[in-house]
């Protein structure tokens, strides 16, 4: 494995999973658990002092599993470099007696070296320049409470710099949900496996920097341990967007269609072309409204921009198109109602946002499950489809975006922290992307990306992933920039031939 542990691994698994491959290993490849524990502790002691070279003290906050375990490892190695090690374990006087396996093993070869510990009670002092977070680990059944809400608490107003162990205690391993209170770290180190829930819901505002450790894990073992998702990263981009041909022409490179552009609404179809143009597409047509064809002419003459009052003018434009765009500033007025039946009338592949959710959502048309369409809600608009609420949505949004496709077929995006892509038989997740993307005209920019990548000749689900990663890298590029605040959908259009191009 590499030593930069800021290089996460393409698979992502449940805490189920994790388990299995932590078992796999120790029963059939004979790797001693407290060995696993070992190397847990001395990887996470090892981003401690890369992140926080001057600190001198440390605050260990232990709970009575493997987590408290390796923050005892961790507390031994502590004191091996010379600094000064607050120990604080949650659990009465028989918190010793309690432990178990690998976690005693370590309880004992830290208090073999002279390191005392104390029970930790509310609103006793941190002492540590750096608090460790190893109270809490995958196995959590129910909100947290008592004790361990109470350290939670403490910990989070301590204003000191937080590293967790594996996972933030009181987030949710497989959905990211908090469970009543989550530690909110500046870091956390995971190992095995990268549980799916730290990279996505309510996660993102308690994981921080994320790094990984396989704690040297033979290949072996991941091969018998199926895989709950997969994380998009630009390797996959390399792979599935290599070098033209130096003999290609725009006939090679797909025709996109994009339908939208109510009254008012001209600007959402107009930056869903202008991200299909710099996505790659070889041609570009635009149905709008005809107030519309003028600035959209002069602000990008490369589209061919056809204005439309009825449903009846599209048939040529229809019938031209590789690829259906359908939803940026659709409306659901009797305008955008027409385009959308027209277009759901086609056999031509359908990419449908926004506002053609909506409708589908109002005609009860989800269920009428389509294979060549892909469908791109936000949490609101998947709880409509789903006839739920978005809390509901958001406890699972693995589940979630899993049930859609099967309600719906085709491909599924549900866009959101951490966005989630499923065709029913994998699912994928984006890891990229940053809050300054919460503002109008995002989701636009996305379809006309994911219609351009799929006119090219891409799979309908790595069209709709491989467009979810180029438009949240852009972002971030932007984000590195100029920063978050004021990020506006417009400025990504620019960035997209530099990440698609691995400039």
């Amino acid at each position: 494995m590499s030593l930069d542990r800021t290089q996460l691994p393409a698979t992502l698994y449940t805490a189920d999973q994790s388990r299995a491959l932590d078992r796999t290993a120790i029963d059939e490849f004979g790797i001693p658990g407290f060995k696993l524990m070992q190397r847990a502790g001395h990887a996470t002691f090892v981003v401690m002092l890369e992140r926080w070279p001057q600190m001198r003290s440390v605050t260990l906050l232990c709970g009575g599993g493997n987590n408290g375990g390796d923050g005892f490892v961790m507390a031994s190695l502590a004191v091996q470099k010379g600094l000064s090690v607050q120990v604080l374990y949650l659990g009465g006087a028989d918190f010793a007696a309690r432990l178990r396996g690998e976690a005693l093993e370590a309880w004992n070869a830290m208090t073999a070296q002279g390191i005392g510990a104390q029970a930790y009670e509310p609103g006793m002092a941190l002492s540590g320049d750096v608090i460790v977070d190893a109270m809490l680990g995958t196995g959590l059944g129910g909100d947290v409470r008592g004790l361990a809400k109470q350290a939670i608490e403490q910990v989070n107003r301590s204003g000191k710099p937080i590293i967790a162990v594996d996972i933030p205690s009181g987030l949710c391993s497989d959905s990211g949900a908090v469970l009543g209170a989550a530690v909110v770290a500046d870091c956390t180190v995971t190992f095995i496996g990268v549980k799916q829930g730290l990279l996505t819901h309510e996660a993102v505002d308690h994981v921080g920097q994320l790094y990984f450790d396989d704690l040297k894990l033979p290949d072996e073992v991941y091969e018998q341990i199926p895989v709950s998702a997969f994380r998009t990263s630009q390797e996959d981009v390399r792979e599935l967007l290599p070098a033209r041909a130096r003999s290609a022409h725009k006939g090679h490179n797909g025709h996109v269609l994009i339908i939208g552009g109510d009254q008012g609404m001209g600007g959402a179809a107009l930056m869903a072309a202008e991200a299909a143009a710099r996505s790659g597409a070889g041609l570009i047509s635009l149905a709008t409204r005809p107030e519309h064809v003028a600035a959209a002419l002069v602000r990008m003459p490369e589209v061919m921009c056809r204005g439309v009052t009825s449903a009846g003018h599209l048939d040529a434009l229809l019938q031209r198109a590789d690829i259906v765009v359908i939803g940026p500033g659709l409306g659901q007025g009797a305008w955008g109602q027409q385009m959308l039946q027209k277009a759901l009338e086609t056999e031509k592949p359908l990419v449908i946002d926004a506002d053609g959710l909506n409708l589908i959502c109002r005609w009860g048309l989800a269920s009428k499950r389509r294979d060549n369409w892909i469908l791109t809600p936000h949490p609101g608009e998947a709880g409509r489809l789903l006839d739920e609420s978005v809390a509901q949505l958001q406890e699972n949004r693995f589940g979630s975006v899993e049930r859609l496709q099967r309600a719906c077929g085709g491909v599924v995006v549900l866009k959101g922290a951490g966005s989630l892509v499923s065709d029913g038989d994998a699912l994928y997740l984006c890891n990229k992307g940053n809050p300054g993307m919460a503002a109008g005209g995002m989701g636009d920019v996305l379809s006309g990306i994911i219609g351009a990548l799929w006119a090219q000749g891409l799979e309908a689900v790595d069209a709709a992933r491989i467009g979810v990663y180029l438009h949240a890298s852009a972002a971030d590029r932007v984000a590195a920039l100029q920063g978050e605040r004021g990020l506006v959908a417009t400025d990504l259009v620019g960035m997209l031939p530099a990440i698609i191009n691995d400039k």
